[in-house]
């Protein structure tokens, strides 16, 4: 059926449909770009003082006293820091005493107003502030595995509109919440809806594109995002104050929203789940906004029922299930390790587990080093944006000629090269620059083929769920490399880009272990993905199925 529903989509072409959809999602993409890396203007580290209190007055010169006395302690001869503690004279002892700060100026010349500031996160509170950002990140860990299962179920459309509704109202409700854990708790949300705009709206995306024109669409899909982060940069550089600089981008997604009236499911989807009727009735409608013509009707109907069992087929009644061997806790045991159940898809899930792990940490290693690049923040950002550019844009014919996976290698070694040899190169100079930015390019053009890379790999039936897990993977990664460049790199300063450069070089070995998939009809089953021919060559290859496997393996599961 694969081959039959990319035959149709061919003919209904590249028209207005098509371009309401990949053109809306586009820009519901970078919408994102402001909230996932806002804790850089946010939240960013500005220096501080203690302000200490009235009765203080004498801490200048008790700064000079040769030995302080700290209660339960005696004389020690140690310096407070002046940013967390103050000096008191006890005028009844006459000794020194250190007492710790609860207030605190914050430097204001680059930012009017932060997170930090407003909240006074400041020396032992200061984790709090990098939680700003970390704690995004989390809920897209948490999010993103219910995002595959819903999307799978309910429909890519419904996936995205709900949850970008949601999303938005979060981002603008936010501006206006007095309270520290409760903007976590927010913050934490919207990385738990995060999933359903980026993955399902990128599959659903692709899944209505042209098939000749799959592969320059799944990149272009993401040129956003770059764009997005040079906007971002000159957001920040105009809106000094926090809350507003958030309402502002956050007021943006209203623009969106009358765009989820117009937009249809996934005619792939709706075939694949057995509502043929309706998966009709869609392309019917996209032939007409594109101004072709489609087979007869009946015949068509007939097309998308082919290698499709019916509805009442593929979902039988619940009980059915309950009284089988199995019983409930067997099914839904079955339904969470679908991914690994026959060899291909097994393979296929453990290699870009692997790569997403892996390409996660190194490409959000490298954002999080602003400080190593640049001084200027919004100089920064407008930077790695700028760099970005070329890597979702220059890979489109790379791709279309050589296949998906000899660039995403050519280009995890590439980044491996320029990451490597930063540990040779004075750090603060040009050359050390040029290398960071050639590393981000190489590493986000990676990174981007990926993310199309898998939506090809995995079957229709289990596509979103593998990409959000494999979103998953991607997260984790981004988590520990606050720790490889915070806690790392003070200790050996060549540490996190030898780190970074052997993880490009170990994610370019474990996709030698993924089939090309250029001009090749995505799969629509795992049945369809185990027995297909494939293409792949390399030192490793992926297994031929074994035709002693019972079917019930490769059976649809939703």
């Amino acid at each position: 059926m694969a081959k039959r529903l990319d035959d149709v989509m061919s003919r209904l072409g590249t028209g207005r449909w098509n371009l309401l959809h990949i053109i809306s999602l586009s820009y519901c993409f970078s919408l994102t770009t402001y909230h996932t890396l806002g804790g850089a203007f946010l939240a960013p580290r500005v220096d501080y003082t203690c302000r200490p209190p009235e009765g203080a007055h004498d801490a200048t010169a008790a700064r000079a006293a040769s030995t302080l006395f700290i209660p339960g302690g005696g004389n020690t001869s140690k310096e407070a820091k002046p940013e967390c503690s103050y000096f008191v004279l006890n005028s009844s002892s006459g000794q020194v005493e250190e007492e710790e700060c609860a207030e605190w100026d914050f430097d204001n010349s680059t930012f009017s107003s932060t997170v930090g500031s407003e909240f006074q996160l400041a020396c032992g509170w200061e984790y709090l502030r990098s939680t700003y950002q970390s704690i995004y990140m989390f809920g897209v860990t948490i999010g993103a595995p219910f995002n595959g299962v819903l999307a799978d179920r309910y429909g890519r459309k419904m996936t995205v509109g709900v949850g970008f509704v949601a999303y938005a109202a979060l981002a603008i409700g936010s501006c206006w919440i007095p309270n520290l854990s409760a903007l976590l708790f927010s913050r934490f949300l919207m990385g738990a809806v995060h999933p359903t705009i980026q993955k399902t709206g990128y599959i659903l995306g692709m899944e209505v594109a042209d098939p000749k024109w799959r592969t320059h669409i799944g990149i272009v899909l993401f040129l956003p995002w770059a764009l997005g982060l040079i906007a971002w940069g000159g957001f920040a550089y105009l809106v000094r104050e926090w809350r507003m600089l958030q309402l502002t981008v956050s007021l943006l997604c209203l623009v969106f929203l009358p765009t989820l009236w117009f937009m249809d499911e996934s005619p792939r989807w709706l075939a694949v789940r057995g509502q043929h009727r309706r998966a009709l009735r869609v392309l019917q409608r996209a032939a007409r906004w594109n101004g072709v013509a489609l087979p007869p009707e009946d015949e068509l109907l007939l097309l998308l029922k082919d290698g499709v069992k019916d509805e009442a087929m593929e979902h039988p009644p619940q009980g059915a299930h309950a009284h089988g061997p199995k019983g409930w806790f067997g099914r839904h045991l079955d339904e969470a390790f679908i991914l690994f159940r026959t060899p291909r898809l097994r393979t296929i899930t453990l290699s870009l587990y692997c790569n997403y792990l892996l390409v996660g940490a190194v490409y959000f290693g490298l954002s999080l080093s602003g400080g190593d690049l640049s001084s200027d923040p919004f100089l920064y950002m407008a930077l790695t944006g700028v760099v970005e550019l070329p890597a979702y844009t220059l890979v489109i014919p790379l791709v279309a000629r050589y296949g998906r996976r000899a660039p995403v290698v050519a280009f995890f070694f590439m980044g491996a090269v320029a990451l490597l040899a930063l540990p040779f190169v004075p750090t603060g100079t040009g050359e050390s620059m040029t290398l960071a930015l050639m590393g981000k390019m190489s590493i986000a053009s990676a990174f981007q083929i990926l993310d199309f890379y898998s939506s090809e790999l995995f079957p229709t039936e289990v596509r979103t769920r593998g990409m959000s897990t494999a979103l998953v993977m991607s997260r984790v990664g981004s988590t520990c490399s606050p720790f490889i460049t915070d806690y790392l790199g003070p200790l050996y300063p060549w540490a996190p880009s030898a780190v970074f450069g052997a993880a490009s070089v170990l994610a370019g070995l474990a996709t030698l272990a993924l089939p090309e998939t250029l001009r090749v009809p995505l799969p629509d089953t795992i049945a369809h993905l185990e027995e297909r021919e494939i293409r792949t060559s390399g030192l490793l290859r992926l297994p031929v199925r074994d035709p002693r496997i019972p079917s019930i393996y490769i059976s649809q599961v939703d």
